[in-house]
């Protein structure tokens, strides 16, 4: 390559840097948009309400939440990528349409390779089977014998892959009988336990934790096999003698694909002071049933890209195929 070539491609990445670096710097100047694939009540939802008025104030711009349930989740994550990477649309998003909705579906209606810019992990989910209570069930051993005995009545919801592949399983081995409902939001799944229409739901321990304190719920067993400091008494599977989900679930901070790094690190960077103070950790990670886990965007990429692999497999080991 010749020296004057070699010279004004330097020139071009040194603008380049230049630019980024000065749209970071006046950064942000209007209101930011914050989407989320729950509906609204969902925990993210609740959870993104409450990060967006601090990262507001920190920001000194405000965050408006934005709900777009449906689809798996690919709904949101879809307009997530679509939005111009400005630095003015982040989202929140769960790892299953990240990680396992490629290996499930075949013609995705987004890039999750691609598409999204990783900006930090928020929390890990704890996971529960809680029935409507008017069941009078008190294990997964009742449930199913009741599911035997009622065949054709009962029906589930679950957000997640990996809790789909445990529900799918279960019912395999054990003859259970009962039919999946798909999942749109936890304000939605909550709503159906609680009217009857859907009676089991394999769901983040946060949304139903008013629920199963006022009796109209009753956990089964917990999936992330760790006592929930809530419910301390409630069974984990490892204890039941069943096998659990073959991955954790989390919520994630993302932006488009092309969003400039500066911002991409700042908002890293305030997200992980937010989350690290005791009193929002408290009330929102704790009180939740959430466990924090901000990262760097390096170091959340890097989770995601292990976690891609793990899915592959378990989806090639439970014989599913991309619909």
């Amino acid at each position: 390559m010749r020296r004057s070539s070699m010279l004004l491609i330097a020139t071009l990445l040194t603008l380049a840097g230049s630019v980024c670096g000065a749209v970071a710097q006046d950064w942000p100047t209007r209101p930011i948009r914050a989407l989320t694939t729950a509906s609204a009540g969902g925990i993210s939802d609740v959870f993104m309400r409450a990060l967006g008025e601090k990262l507001g104030e920190r920001l000194g711009r405000p965050i408006v939440v934005e709900n777009r349930p449906g689809g798996m989740q690919n709904v949101g994550a879809r307009a997530c990528q679509d939005a111009a990477p400005d630095g003015y649309t982040i989202c929140i998003i769960n790892a299953d349409p990240i990680i396992y909705n490629q290996f499930l579906i075949k013609d995705m209606p987004f890039d999750p390779v691609h598409g999204l810019q990783p900006i930090t992990n928020l929390f890990d989910l704890i996971h529960v089977l809680v029935v409507n209570s008017d069941l009078k069930v008190k294990n997964v051993d009742e449930l199913v014998a009741l599911s035997k005995a009622r065949p054709g009545t009962l029906s589930y919801v679950t957000p997640g892959a990996p809790m789909v592949l445990y529900m799918e399983t279960l019912k395999r081995e054990r003859g259970a009988d009962w039919v999946r409902v798909p999942f749109k939001g936890g304000g939605e799944a909550v709503n159906s336990v609680l009217g009857g229409s859907t009676p089991i739901a394999l769901i983040g321990e946060g949304n139903v934790v008013g629920q199963i304190r006022a009796g109209t719920m009753t956990p089964l067993v917990m999936m992330n096999n760790i006592h929930s400091p809530n419910f301390p008494k409630v069974p984990t599977l490892k204890e039941t003698g069943y096998n659990g989900p073959p991955s954790r679930g989390w919520y994630g901070l993302f932006a488009p694909a092309g969003t400039p790094r500066p911002i991409i690190d700042r908002i890293a960077k305030e997200t992980a002071a937010i989350v690290a103070d005791p009193e929002f950790a408290e009330k929102q990670l704790k009180e939740r049933s959430l466990v924090g886990s901000t990262d760097t965007p390096d170091e959340f990429a890097k989770l995601i890209a292990d976690d891609r692999l793990v899915a592959e497999q378990v989806v090639k080991q439970a014989g599913m195929e991309p619909e």
